[in-house]
């Protein structure tokens, strides 16, 4: 399979062979390549299963077809892989950038995150991308030998986004600014996954109104483009078509002006593409200007509706009692979580506890400290 790679993909996609290994050295498998490995470790890891009890946008429970924070990652491997193909890149190492980023997601969301990083003022604070990098180097507890799930540098790397500079592999190398194209691609997928879809619960929650969509410029645009080739079309199956052509609209756009920027750049291999001064995966300024729009569009209309917003409040206030109750009462922790306590300290223990949690768990907890 190694040597299929290197016969197929493009000379700066990064190959599995040349991966700079892992923490914590292991003997290669028979049949899988290392990102295959990482992609199954996190599949199988506690943190991707509770995934699925964790708020996406709309509080987990309140619907049954809209997303959790599982099948949105889900959703984001699927249009990673696509990407990558498309590139010649390699689409194991982008669907295990992609299925891990939010493994360090807080519940309830944006909000719940926003809430965490408020308790932790003046202790660390809190992302949930440093936070995804927390449960695969430690938090997670699968193998005798190592701590974590001692994944490839390069799917860490990946997982440690929006950041200006990146350390490299060995001690004495210089720092880079840009990591594989492949995490590249995780990244962008996961804006063009959450732009979609949270426009397609919104419509699905009754949020969003045929008047306030026709004022947004992509919705317009799919929304003409759909009608074009099915005139017949009516809602509720008007508005997935609309979805979809969004999806296919913004993949397009990416895998033809990624490819380009490539060429440009002139890069022949993996370690060129990190030495770049910005990311070579991209949209077109056009359709960059139109996405900053929708982003606006979605906080004005989406995510700080009343009916989201509240809800949310209050989910994030039985958060902020659960947190400042273990910190006076830490036993409540468990054995297990109790351990850390002393090298990582109380605040990053509770929050890192806090942060695991599921939706439902969270606020049966809430119950019991409230005696209710």
């Amino acid at each position: 399979m190694e040597a299929t790679e290197r016969a197929t993909l493009a000379p700066f996609a990064q190959k599995s062979g040349d991966s700079r290994s892992r923490k914590y050295p292991e003997p290669s498998h028979a049949y899988r390549t290392e990102f295959q490995r990482d992609r199954a470790r996190i599949i199988h890891s506690r943190a991707f299963r509770r995934l699925e009890y964790k708020t996406q946008v709309f509080l987990n429970g309140t619907g049954d077809h809209l997303r959790t924070r599982l099948t949105h990652s889900i959703e984001v491997g699927s249009i990673s892989r696509t990407i990558a193909r498309t590139l010649s890149l390699n689409e194991d190492l982008a669907e295990a950038i992609a299925l891990g980023h939010d493994l360090g997601h807080s519940p309830f969301g944006h909000s719940g995150e926003e809430m965490l990083a408020e308790c932790m003022q003046g202790h660390g604070g809190f992302d949930h991308n440093r936070q995804s990098l927390r449960v695969v180097e430690l938090l997670e507890n699968a193998y005798p030998n190592f701590p974590g799930l001692n994944l490839t540098f390069e799917v860490r790397e990946g997982l440690r986004k929006h950041q200006a500079f990146y350390d490299p592999p060995t001690p004495g190398e210089e720092k880079y600014r840009c990591p594989s194209l492949e995490a590249q691609i995780a990244n962008l997928a996961d804006e063009i996954t959450y732009y979609s879809h949270d426009l397609d619960d919104s419509v699905d929650f009754e949020i969003l109104s045929t008047a306030q969509l026709e004022k947004n410029a992509v919705w317009q645009r799919s929304h003409r483009a759909v009608l074009a080739r099915y005139p017949d079309a009516r809602e509720p199956e008007l508005n997935k078509l609309i979805i979809r052509d969004i999806i296919d609209v913004q993949v397009q756009d990416v895998v033809t002006t990624s490819a380009r920027s490539i060429l440009d750049a002139g890069v022949q291999s993996a370690d060129e593409v990190r030495r770049q001064p910005a990311s070579l995966i991209r949209y077109s300024d056009e359709l960059l200007e139109a996405n900053r729009e929708l982003r606006r569009f979605l906080y004005q209309n989406v995510y700080y509706h009343p009916r989201v917003a509240e809800v949310n409040e209050r989910a994030c206030e039985m958060l902020r009692k659960v947190f400042e109750t273990y910190l006076v009462d830490p036993e409540r922790l468990g054995e297990a979580a109790a351990k850390r306590i002393e090298k990582e300290g109380l605040h990053r223990t509770v929050c890192d506890y806090i942060a695991g949690m599921t939706d439902r768990y969270l606020m049966e907890e809430y119950a019991r400290i409230r005696g209710l």
